[in-house]
């Protein structure tokens, strides 16, 4: 219910085409640009592909956007059938059969280290981390819960991909692509140390050729993406 914005539909289509082929997807695009409705375009894309069969996706975001979530899929995609596992009143007892009842479960951070047992009993089609710098520390125990939890697919949506250290890249991209940078430390060594400490261009550009494919970042100051948003 609605109409993607031209650079919202290249968005949706290249989470589509990195979805066919079962790799990890990173949309990192300018808050206010839609991350959202293409995220809820692509979930709409796989339940008319596969219908029923599809497995349920799990969502995961802070707290205070829960209920907006909530409200944009209701008003974009009434069609999908959306579970918010939330609150004290949330489903315990039956949750795995409520899950797959559902094409989309919305669920907290917080609620993600809490109910791991009951998130992990689940398979998901898609793991979808919404300000996916809420796991920027991979030894946290939420970021862990986050690359444990079964899932065929994931997404990334965050704005700050890197916000202090690239080791902050290294555990987003261990989430969603397991292996694909090497080792923690190996990749301090080939490329956080090089580039923080000595500016290194060699280990800067060999970091950006291996993540550039799976990393979509759209910038609204960018006359050629949308000319009619106001400032920020």
């Amino acid at each position: 219910v609605g109409q993607l914005r031209h650079y919202q539909t290249t968005g949706f289509a290249w989470l589509a085409f990195l979805r066919q082929f079962g790799l990890g997807a990173c949309l990192a695009d300018d808050m206010g640009l839609g991350k959202t409705i293409e995220t809820i375009a692509l979930l709409l894309h796989l339940r008319g592909v596969n219908g029923k069969k599809n497995k349920p996706a799990l969502l995961v975001c802070p707290t205070s956007v829960v209920s907006n979530w909530q409200h944009e899929v209701a008003r974009f995609a009434p069609s999908l059938r959306v579970l918010i596992h939330h609150g004290l009143a949330r489903e315990k007892e039956n949750f795995t059969r409520a899950a797959r009842r559902h094409d989309l479960v919305v669920t907290s951070y917080a609620l993600l280290q809490r109910d791991e047992q009951l998130l992990s009993a689940v398979e998901w089609g898609e793991m979808i981390l919404d300000e996916a710098q809420n796991i920027k520390n991979p030894d946290t125990r939420q970021a862990k819960t986050a690359r444990q939890l079964h899932a065929a697919h994931r997404i990334a949506l965050t704005g700050t991909p890197v916000e202090n250290r690239l080791t902050e890249l290294w555990s987003i991209f261990q989430f969603l692509n397991p292996g694909y940078l090497g080792a923690q430390e190996a990749f301090r060594a080939n490329f956080a140390r090089p580039i923080e400490r000595m500016q290194d261009p060699d280990a800067a550009r060999r970091l950006k050729a291996l993540v550039g494919p799976f990393i979509l970042r759209r910038l609204k100051t960018d006359p050629k993406v949308i000319r009619d948003l106001p400032v920020k």
